[in-house]
Parts: structure tokens; sequence; C-alpha cells
């Protein structure tokens, strides 16, 4: 079983003949059951968080020496802190990710969307086109960051998440190194920079006094994660809605974008594992699981267990419970960015049925997938974008003249 290319059937099996599972290749135990990935992340006195953000291959000193010299360190911050600072770091992030802050910026991303719409015809791949920057804009704005090089971030990022969290070769893991330590310097170079009266992230970390170690090693991964995953979700929900019968056509109907939306974070979520330490002996389904053993959480696995969701690999947008999923996590360490994520993902969804009613994939043919320990989304979504939207006021009557089958209907 490769954990890199983990299919339907794989989590399927797990769940029901090893629901907790020790892989020989990494050492990593599986947990596949809903019930137990809960029960792990509400417990983070049990299972700590410590190793979520370790290299999934092991770096090799030549590397750790390459990160090193750049002054490249991830300290516990958030994702990766199961200490008393944690409490501090996530308020102050918080305050950036309000419910009205985040609220505010949906005319924002509406108007990201219909730009990058606008420049769009015939037949198209809408990772590059549409999904791919849009999320790192709306980030960097939301905290306040400015004079960016977005195509530079997203390097950064892309190999970021390679390094740590592939399946790659000594060789591979040398050309990774070379954009995270120049990422980490940045960020470095900016925080000691920041106006501490400023109003952005980085001027907020110097008036609370963090350490430049500290508040560089948050960010790199706040940076990150922050926007590689919603980006991941776009295709994901661009793909799985365009498979789904007549789903396309009906994006119009009231609360038909968010639900979709919701029901591909429960049955294809981007952050499809996560990880934790046991602290102690514990018992899981009836499995004993050691001090010391790495846990690796199936979330997608979870998202699909009939103990909890009916018909769970239908992708159904009137499913009453589809919000119960694990997708961003549970407990003490919840996304942080959850809302934006939903908000972007239901707003560049809503944008493009607006625009292109008639849009179809170009090849039923599966897409090519990212496949990362803790990350897996279509790394494309070719379309035909078919006729535009001739109405006034662009999607606004469509609702009237798709939505008669209501948000009730399968």
């Amino acid at each position: 079983m490769d954990l890199f290319q983990l299919g339907r059937d794989d989590l399927r099996s797990l769940r029901v003949d090893a629901p907790v599972h020790r892989d020989e290749r990494t050492g990593l135990w599986l947990v596949s059951r809903y019930a137990d990935v809960k029960a792990v992340l509400a417990d983070p006195g049990t299972f700590h968080p410590d190793n979520a953000l370790t290299a999934v291959t092991p770096i090799p000193s030549p590397v750790l020496r390459t990160l090193a010299r750049a002054g490249f360190s991830l300290p516990p911050t958030l994702a990766n802190n199961g200490t008393d600072t944690h409490t501090g770091l996530r308020r102050l992030v918080a305050a950036f990710l309000t419910p009205s802050r985040v609220a505010a910026m949906r005319p924002r991303i509406a108007e990201l969307a219909r730009e990058r719409l606008r420049e769009l015809s015939g037949r198209v791949d809408l990772h590059p086109a549409l999904a791919r920057d849009l999320p790192a804009i709306v980030l960097l704005e939301v905290m306040g960051i400015r004079d960016v090089d977005v195509d530079k971030l997203k390097a950064w990022s892309t190999a970021s998440l390679e390094l740590f969290w592939g399946d790659v070769t000594v060789e591979r893991q040398h050309e990774l190194a070379g954009p995270a330590a120049e990422f980490h310097q940045w960020l470095t170079a900016r925080i000691k920079a920041a106006d501490p009266a400023g109003d952005d992230l980085f001027a907020a970390l110097r008036r609370e006094d963090v350490p430049v170690r500290d508040a560089a090693g948050l960010c790199y991964f706040l940076l990150i994660a922050g926007q590689e995953t919603t980006t991941q979700l776009l295709c994901a929900v661009f793909d799985a809605v365009l498979r789904h019968g007549d789903l396309w056509s009906r994006l119009g109907e009231p609360g038909m974008a968010e639900r979709c939306v919701e029901e591909v974070l429960r049955r294809d979520p981007p952050v499809n594992t996560w990880r934790r330490v046991a602290a102690r002996d514990v018992t899981l389904s009836g499995v004993a699981v050691p001090k010391g053993a790495q846990l690796l959480l199936m979330l997608a696995g979870a998202g699909s267990d009939p103990e909890v969701f009916d018909e769970p690999e239908r992708l159904c947008p009137a499913r009453p419970n589809a919000r119960k999923h694990l997708a961003f996590g549970f407990g003490r360490h919840f996304c942080l960015g959850a809302g934006l994520a939903r908000l972007e993902a239901e707003v560049v969804l809503r944008e493009t049925f607006a625009r292109f009613p008639r849009l179809r994939l170009a090849s039923t043919e599966p897409p090519p997938m990212l496949g990362l320990l803790s990350f897996r989304a279509p790394l494309s979504v070719r379309v035909e974008l078919g006729d535009e939207d001739q109405l006034a006021g662009g999607g606004a009557g469509l609702q009237g003249l798709v939505g008669a089958g209501g948000v009730g209907r399968r």
C-alpha cells in the first residue's frame, strides 16, 4: 500500500479490516475510523502535535546544512505546537481571520475571480487560469502583507510542500532546499524590517515581541498552508462537481455552491491526512498503540465512514450532516483559515458558473494528482468553457432558470 497514492478502495479497506494499522515502510500508525480520528484530535494531552510539520522523508545532513546556513528552523508555533505558547500565537493570527474580516473579503474575492474569468475562452486549465494565484492574493491581503511577488511565493510554497511531505530522493531534497531556505530568509528579513506600528501580520508579531525565529517559523507554514490548500480545494471542487451529472447546471440554486464545497471537503479533502504522536500507551479500536507511536490520521477515510455518513461515497449536496467532517481538524488545532477557504471556494465556484453556465470537463479521464503524504488534489482541471452567460447582470438571473429542482434534490 502506497501512502502517497491512497485511493478510495484503500481507505475503505483500512477502515473495515485494519482501522489502526502500522505501516511497515514508514513506521506510521494509520488511524482510519471517524470516531478514532476525532478522539485523537480532541485529546492534545495524549496525542501531541509535535510531528505535524516533520519532514516525512528524513532530511540528510548535507541538506540540513544547506537549510541551517540560511538560518532555517521550525520551532513550535501553531500546527506543531503543544506548549503553552500556542494559545497566544493562535490568538494573534486569529485576529486577522475574524468572521467579520473574512466576510468583508467576499466582494474582493468575486472581483479577483471575475478579472480572471474575463480573460478565458475556449479550452483552458482552471488550475493556472483561476485557482493557482487567487488564494495567495486573498491571504496576503487579509494579513495586510504588501509588495510580495506572488509567482515567487507559489514557487517557494510548492517546493516546501514537496520537501516536507513528499516521497523524494536525496537529489530532489537538495533541489527543494534552496527555495525553502530562500523563503525563510525572505520572511526573516521582512519580519526584522517590520514597523511595530504597522497593520500587517509582521507588525503584529513585532508588537507582541515574538522572537524573530518563532515569527519566521509561524509565517513559513501559515503563508504556505493558508493559500496552497485553498488552491487545492478549488481544483478538487471544480473536478468533483463537473464529474457528477447535472450538478454544475444546478449551481444557481440558493446554497448549492456552499453545499458542494462542504461535500468535497468531506469526501475529497485536500488535507487528506495529518499526524500526531502518542504521549503514552493507548488503545484505539482495540489495538494497543505504544507511547511514542507516530500516528497518521486518515482525514479522507474518516469523511467516508458509513458509521457517520449515509452513502458516504456519494457526492450529495443535500447531505444534512456534511459539516461533521474533519477536513479542517478538530479541537485546539482546528484550522484558523477554515472560514476563508470555504468563502473563497464558494465565491469562485459561483462566479465561474455565472459566467460559464455550460462549462464542462474537456476529458473524462482522471486528472493528474498531487501525491504528497498529507495533500492530495487535482493538478489540473481542463475544461471546455462553452458559451458565456448572456443575461443582463451576469449570473444574477440564473437562479430562477435552473433552480426548479431545489437544494433538496439528490
